[in-house]
Parts: structure tokens; C-alpha cells; sequence
């Protein structure tokens, strides 16, 4: 059975459902059995602090603004700390799940605005390339597939040597090309599904060459037609093709996979079930 990372601590009651629904889709999963779930414990703060600024860290762990909210909850708690916490702890035992089993998942969302001095967009620490800290002698490619650019990542890409961020999205978001960070820009209006497929597959075919050992993938589902970010051409159905594509090649080709949740903006009951289907793709390919 398809393994992933969650706690009931991942889930913080915030002003938008970002957090929320990271709940939500784990109810989902046990419910109807699609996934066994795993409790990673909680990050090891002095960890955190060697990704980023250390008085960010602390400024964060200690609810000290404007800092501890500088990426956009406006209410920090101990339940958000915490949870934030148990959601980066999560990327490192997922890592590992996927090096061990081939595919494993993560329940989070949050990672890829957050730069090295603070966190962006509700993303509180960057935990893709603290996968990359935290295993120096593996190369760590990053297929982000949110509708926004990873801007963070890209940043992080300067700093770690064995990180590569591929961003496929129709937000720029400020997200910058470097020598580790290639950027695809598909047009929410004028673009198609057919676009989307070369660069998914231009991604791999760099992780390839690049000989990645482990493919983290940002399942983001703010791409979805009725997202408010979201391109008009990218129906449910579609969504559902791209992930089964991106487990399909990764699979062929015995790349490690390891998956999470990234953006979504639409009201519960219409995001769930788009997340959901993520893990149902993963089990039709890795599970059949």
C-alpha cells in the first residue's frame, strides 16, 4: 500500500483552508483506505536553523513578529508552530520511504516560496530543499507542478549544490532561471494540455541526465480551471492525466518518488477531491 506522511498535528485552523485541508484529505484516504498513514514526529529545530536564518527560526518558533507571520497567517499559535514542525519532519521520513519503497507521499503544502531569510505565500520553511540538506550525498530534483513559480526553491538551488528546481506553471510568481532552475511558463488562456505534457516530460528527461536521485513532485492543484489562479484548459480530468503521466515516468524510468500536496485554492468540498485523486493516480501506477 501506498505510504505517506501525516499527523492530526499537521492540521492548524487558519484563515484560509490551506492547513485545513491537509486534514481533510488524510480523513479521505483512511476512510476509504488509499493510503497508510505514518506519524513522522516533529523537526529537530536546530535542523531548521541550518536551512535558514537562525533569528527567522527562532522569530518563528517563538511567535515573535512580524517574522513569525511574514508568510501570511496572520494568527500564529502554538497548533500552526506545531504543525509546521510535523510538516517538515514529514519530508525527510517521506525521502525515505521513496528511497526505500520507490514512492511515498507527503500530506503538506507550503514549501517552495519560502527563501533562506523568510518564509512567503504560506510557505513557512522550504522543506524541498531541506530534503537536500538533510541528504548531501543525494541529488534532489524538484518537479514543482504548482501553478505559481517556485521562487523559493530557485533561491535555494544557490545555496545547495545537490538541489535542482524544474517549475512548470501559469504564475511566474518571480520564480528565476539559474543553472539548477529551469522555468516553464504555460499560458493560462492560450495554452494547452499538450505543452504541459512536453515540459513534464523536458523535466525528466533534465532529471535524467542530471542523474537525480530522488524526484520530489508538487502536485499543486491550483492549476484547476476553477481555481482563481487556475488555467482555463485545466478540466479535473486532465489534473487526474498529469499526475498519472508524472508517476508513469517516474516509475519507467526507477526514478525514487516522493509527492505532496502544494496549492489549492477552491472551497473544501471542490479541493479535496482533486488532492485525493493525486493518491489515486499514485496507487493506479505504483499498485495496480
Amino acid at each position: 500500500m501506498l505510504k505517506t506522511c501525516y499527523s492530526p498535528r499537521y492540521y492548524a485552523k487558519t484563515h484560509t483552508n490551506s492547513m485545513e485541508k491537509l486534514a481533510a484529505v488524510a480523513e479521505v484516504l483512511q476512510v476509504e483506505n488509499i493510503a497508510a498513514l505514518i506519524d513522522p514526529g516533529m523537526i529537530d529545530i536546530d535542523i531548521l536553523k541550518q536551512l535558514h536564518a537562525p533569528e527567522y527560526v527562532d522569530a518563528f518558533v517563538n511567535g515573535i513578529k512580524p517574522l513569525a507571520s511574514f508568510q501570511g497567517f496572520r494568527n500564529w499559535n502554538e497548533q500552526l508552530r506545531d504543525a509546521i514542525l510535523s510538516i517538515n519532519a514529514g519530508q525527510i521520513v517521506a525521502a525515505e520511504i521513496a528511497w526505500q519503497e520507490g514512492i511515498a507521499g507527503n500530506i503538506a503544502q507550503g514549501f517552495h516560496h519560502a527563501v533562506y531569510e523568510y518564509g512567503g505565500a504560506y510557505c513557512t520553511f522550504n522543506g524541498l530543499a531541506l530534503v537536500a540538506q538533510q541528504f548531501p550525498d543525494k541529488k534532489i530534483f524538484v518537479l514543482d507542478c504548482d501553478q505559481h513559480g517556485g521562487n523559493g526553491t530557485a533561491e535555494f538551488t544557490r545555496r545547495l549544490p545537490n538541489l535542482f528546481n524544474f517549475s512548470i506553471f501559469g504564475h511566474r510568481f518571480g520564480c528565476p532561471s539559474y543553472e539548477r532552475s529551469v522555468t516553464h511558463l504555460i499560458d493560462q488562456r492560450t495554452g494547452n494540455f499538450r505543452q504541459y505534457v512536453d515540459a513534464v516530460e523536458a523535466g525528466f528527461q533534465t532529471a535524467l541526465d542530471w542523474q537525480a536521485d530522488l524526484i520530489i513532485y508538487q502536485a499543486g492543484m491550483d492549476c484547476h480551471q476553477a481555481d482563481r489562479f487556475g488555467s482555463q484548459w485545466f478540466t479535473t480530468e486532465l489534473l487526474y492525466e498529469r499526475d498519472k503521466l508524472v508517476f508513469g515516468l517516474s516509475n519507467r524510468y526507477h526514478l525514487p518518488m516522493m509527492f505532496v500536496l502544494a496549492g489549492g485554492y477552491q472551497r473544501l468540498y471542490h479541493l479535496v477531491p482533486l488532492h485525493v485523486a493525486t493518491f489515486r493516480a499514485a496507487n493506479a501506477v505504483y499498485f495496480k
